[in-house]
């Protein structure tokens, strides 16, 4: 999954992007409103964390934009105004949850996934697809019964991909979604991932899960289903 911080204070912004990171998920950050306005205009995010008090343009104003052009990506405010009036404010203008400062780092990432997995209409931490389990809050994987050892992009690619389990998803929607601006976008490395994920997935006696559909991109699901 992908996400954008909009912060200014600088050790917690890249705190937030290491800590996102560090689970798997790509991360774009911005440290001003007018950039981060940019940012998420310009790409596809899955969540974005915005604070409220930014340079050249305010939390509020970015968040009334995104709205009014349409934009249905969960934000989630930080902020270190705590009062009913600005929670309102915020909410009314179309942010999906509000976190004040300072937060405990576990909290802030529960309240991020539960976020990602409304937005892609999820509401149990357990995606299910035939004998595939991946758990969302533990971010463990299993399938049959046995744990299967992801690495952090592995995962990310996986979780993206059963949270639209059943749908094509392009080589180009799983490049906007796991990786982030930093990424080479000419590199195979999504096929490359793919690879990865069906070694560790795919078990002989067992439904084939991933599938390559020619032109279009992958598909996560057993097709008898």
């Amino acid at each position: 999954m992908r996400a954008l911080i909009i912060e200014d204070d600088g050790p917690l912004r890249e705190a937030l992007c290491q800590g996102l990171e560090e689970t798997g998920f790509a991360v774009d950050s911005s440290a001003d409103g007018e950039e981060g306005l940019w940012y998420a205009r310009s790409s596809a995010h899955d969540v974005i964390v915005l604070d409220l008090m930014l340079p050249r343009i305010d939390g509020l104003t970015i968040l009334a934009h995104l709205r009014r052009e349409g934009a249905a990506v969960p934000v989630l405010i930080l902020t270190a105004k705590d009062t009913v009036a600005d929670r309102v404010k915020g909410l009314d203008l179309g942010a999906d949850d509000y976190l004040v400062k300072p937060f405990a780092f576990a909290e802030f990432l529960a309240r991020v996934r539960a976020m990602v997995r409304r937005g892609y209409n999820n509401k149990d931490p357990v995606i299910r697809i035939s004998d595939l389990e991946i758990d969302t809050a533990g971010r463990s994987v299993c399938r049959g019964g046995r744990s299967i050892e992801l690495t952090a992009r592995e995962y990310a690619l996986l979780e993206f991909l059963a949270a639209r389990a059943g749908q094509v998803v392009s080589r180009s929607d799983i490049w906007e979604h796991v990786y982030d601006f930093h990424s080479d976008p000419e590199s195979n490395v999504v096929d490359v991932y793919v690879g990865h994920l069906r070694k560790k997935i795919e078990q002989p006696d067992r439904p084939k899960l991933i599938h390559t559909r020619r032109g279009q991109g992958y598909v996560v699901g057993n097709p008898d289903q």
